[in-house]
């Protein structure tokens, strides 16, 4: 079982957008089952997936039946650090929380922008090419952020949809 950590700052679009992409993606593919955790980092914890994430997520064919209903929002805890093999974050202010806050898990944390470009195609296993990449010293930059579509209309909504859809697509042929 690969155990990923997908971070976002409230757990209430990003994250959940990735983490349903991932599962799907992944489903009945070859290799390690995935075991997605989403959370974040400054979130209020229990709330369900709003209505325009579950909107724009429905709108991918591939998810327009999933059941959204099960997402309740959750704040990070340094269990769900130490347990994943990597930690996947959208922004890297979410990278720089990480180091702060819990250090240890700084050589496993990277954007998804990041991953998808820098980790390499198995073999050695996952744990093996993360550290590979020297994650805790790797300069971060805001370039690398896929932008948080919340409080904004649907179609901002939409089109982080569209951009986490294609960077998941190539991130789970990765893991």
């Amino acid at each position: 079982m690969t155990d990923v950590l997908v971070l976002c700052t409230g757990n209430a679009a990003r994250s959940v957008m990735a983490g349903f992409m991932l599962e799907h993606l992944r489903d009945g593919r070859a290799g390690d089952p995935l075991h997605i955790v989403t959370a974040g980092t400054h979130t209020i914890d229990g709330q369900p997936m709003g209505m325009r994430t579950r909107a724009a997520l429905s709108r991918l064919p591939e998810l327009a039946g999933a059941d959204f209903r099960r997402h309740r929002s959750r704040q990070v805890h340094g269990v769900d650090l130490v347990h994943a093999e990597v930690v996947v974050v959208m922004e890297a202010d979410h990278v720089r929380f990480v180091r702060r806050r819990f250090p240890d898990a700084a050589d496993k944390t990277a954007t998804i922008r990041r991953l998808c470009r820098d980790l390499p195609t198995a073999p050695p296993g996952l744990t093996e090419r993360v550290a590979a990449l020297g994650l805790a010293a790797v300069e971060v930059s805001d370039s690398e952020d896929v932008l948080d579509p919340a409080g904004h209309e649907a179609d901002v909504y939409e089109a982080c949809v569209d951009e986490l859809w294609g960077m998941c697509r190539t991130l789970v042929t990765l893991l």
